[in-house]
């Protein structure tokens, strides 16, 4: 199982090396995080950062060697914005001329780079931004500048205190006229002593929610006071800014650049059903550990894993970390294939691919902040304990709803994509994840075939029922948005319906991968068939969470739905005697998943006892303040006390 969820043998055993690399190297140690100031814990990180580079260079680690590396560090970083933005941002927009520059400088850390296009007044409008660069044809440069308070850039990471260069996004304007928004590369601090170039503002953003959380990353903010750069510092692999001044576009698509944008969204949802098998592994460990009741004649009480009620909360999120790692795989695979058509002038599969990454990372995003949190209730009062792991999880997670496209925003333009798919349907046969709706005739007739609980156990009759759901509400919404006069009015007003049919569509879209992958060759004895009873119970989960949809839409009858809850509660009996196994599969090390209560051994309470008396409070019988403070009330001479 192992293999099966990190994708291959080879992947596993790259993967196992660095987890234990880190796991077992004192430097990359983190109980103490929580104790550590702001700055104590800026500069640890930082440490950290260079010992890992180090050791990435003394090791001669491959880049997927490197990636694993850092991501079992388990500290944002600086470098993550150089290495996920910054470096693909020149590989995907920069002309070969610039990525010879630019590009080995990166590589080899001479530069550190952010990654500049949120602004305190815009985010996911792009086309809204408001910092401007001007060109001067008289001196054949950029003027970059902020002409108001929310044109400042707002939230990069590693932009506050050490990036010395960022990919800019501003407003081209060529003799006062506008061009549209592109990047540029700009340096922001002198490469010999680090501090900020004339003209140019930084500063960190402040406190992020949590304490560790994100809190390791100097998030910034960014102004410019009429900066200048060379005009070669546009990025100028899809347009051109000429000597004289003219803009041109090459004879590279300007679509290229959302291949950039489809594999960012794919790292997201990989990176989700990392934090989401975290969680999932904290609390099932603990579940099993843990016992509340149930005693009869002195005997032990029950392990808390073993009620209904801890089972309905818990197996669908650790079938959802299944799901979403195998529509990451899913969207890898997918990313390579718009590359390489994108690449050859072929741009029939970018707006599905655009959709379908959008909505993807909408949904698994969503569902893993709510599902670390979830995890955090079922481990009751000790979740709430930063020694779980789980708040902090959460405080360094939760960001991932907003950044890159804000969910709802993301969900509304899978909605563009359906209503323009449906409206068509006359001209253009859909394809891909959006084929089922080329049969949306018979699938506004069909009605569910399902008679017993057992029949829910059919690949086909759930799918169907995913398609039918999604391709009643896509129609209906299309079929409103018809009576108004003006689409944008209608989509104004029915968007919180529209958001409602896109995640329908995307729900489907992880099923229906889920069930792909079942038919693809999976060894190991009993691998397949668990995997089997993980997807039926994610499929039966949504349908259940959701009944409400597939009920309206007529395709189901409220028996049908019944049934398929009846079927539910049997899968969670089936899954808990793998319930261990299978969230050791994620082959987490005690370092990784930073939790008392997940611990491997299972050795939870004297370690939970252990973390408590390390904590600064407890290094004195008498806490700072209680002679000032507590002693005067306690004695009734609160007049002398230092107030």
């Amino acid at each position: 199982m192992k293999v099966a969820w990190a994708g291959s043998r080879e992947a596993f055993q790259v993967s196992d090396r660095m987890a234990k690399l880190v796991a077992n190297d004192p430097v990359f140690e983190k109980f103490s995080k929580p104790i550590l100031s702001r700055k104590e814990l800026f500069k640890n990180t930082l440490r950290k950062a260079a010992y890992a580079w180090k050791l990435i260079n003394d090791l001669h680690l491959n880049e997927e060697e490197a990636k694993w590396l850092r991501h079992y560090m388990d500290e944002p970083n600086y470098t993550d914005l150089q290495w996920e933005m910054f470096v693909p941002a020149i590989e995907g927009q920069g002309t070969e001329e610039q990525k010879r520059k630019w590009l080995p400088l990166a590589q080899t850390m001479q530069i550190i780079g952010t990654y500049a296009q949120t602004e305190l007044g815009h985010g996911s409008n792009v086309r809204g931004l408001e910092t401007t660069a001007t060109f001067d044809r008289q001196t054949d440069e950029f003027v970059m500048h902020s002409p108001t308070l929310t044109s400042s850039k707002w939230w990069p990471g590693g932009m506050a205190k050490v990036a010395t260069h960022a990919i800019v996004y501003a407003r081209l304007m060529i003799n006062g006229h506008f061009h549209g928004v592109h990047g540029f590369i700009v340096q922001l601090r002198s490469l010999d002593d680090h501090s900020p170039l004339p003209g140019i503002t930084l500063g960190d953003i402040g406190m992020k929610f949590g304490h560790g959380g994100y809190n390791t990353m100097d998030n910034g903010v960014l102004r410019f006071d009429r900066v200048r750069i060379p005009r070669n510092q546009m990025l100028m692999r899809v347009s051109q800014v000429t000597k004289e001044g003219k803009f041109l576009h090459s004879d590279v698509p300007r679509q290229l650049v959302y291949g950039t944008m489809v594999s960012v969204r794919q790292t997201i949802v990989a990176d989700a059903s990392k934090a989401l098998s975290r969680a999932v592994c904290i609390a099932t460990r603990y579940s099993a550990v843990r016992r509340q009741f149930g005693s009869h004649n002195g005997g032990p009480e029950t392990q808390v894993i073993d009620y209904k009620t801890q089972q309905s909360r818990l197996f669908p999120l650790l079938a959802s970390a299944f799901a979403f790692r195998f529509v990451g795989e899913w969207l890898k695979s997918l990313y390579t294939d718009v590359k390489q058509r994108l690449e050859a002038n072929d741009f029939s599969t970018l707006p599905e691919a655009h959709a379908c990454t959008a909505g993807i990372k909408s949904l698994t995003t969503a569902a893993t902040a709510d599902g670390i949190e979830e995890c955090r209730k079922l481990c009751g009062g000790h979740g709430y304990l930063i020694s779980s792991g789980l708040p902090e999880l959460f405080a360094f997670y939760v960001p991932a709803c907003t950044y890159e496209g804000e969910n709802v925003v993301m969900m509304l333009q899978v909605a563009r994509f359906l209503v323009k798919t449906v409206s068509d349907l006359g001209n253009k046969q859909p394809v891909g994840t959006a084929a089922y709706l080329g049969r949306v005739a018979p699938l506004m007739q069909k009605c569910c075939v399902v008679q017993t609980a057992e029949d829910w156990l059919n690949p086909g009759v759930i799918v169907e029922a995913f398609e039918a759901r999604a391709a009643r509400m896509v129609i209906s919404k299309v079929q409103q948005l018809g009576v108004f006069d003006n689409q944008e009015e209608g989509f104004a007003e029915l968007s919180t319906d529209l958001v409602e049919a896109s995640l329908a569509h995307c729900q489907l879209i992880v099923v229906s991968v889920f069930i792909q992958r079942l038919d693809q060759e999976i060894p190991g004895k009993g691998v397949k068939q668990t995997l089997k009873l993980l997807c039926y119970v994610y499929a039966l989960f949504l349908l259940h969470k959701h009944q409400g949809d597939f009920l309206a839409t007529g395709y189901l009858t409220p028996k049908q739905a019944s049934l398929a809850n009846e079927q539910l509660r049997t899968l969670y009996s089936k899954i808990r005697p793998n319930a261990i196994a299978l969230v050791d599969s994620f082959n987490h090390t005690d370092h990784y998943l930073s939790s008392v209560l997940g611990r491997y051994d299972g050795n939870v309470y004297p370690k939970l006892y252990e973390a408590a008396l390390k904590d600064p409070l407890n290094d004195s019988d008498i806490a700072d303040g209680i002679y000032e403070y507590v002693r005067p009330i306690l004695k009734q001479k609160l007049q002398f006390a230092k107030l």
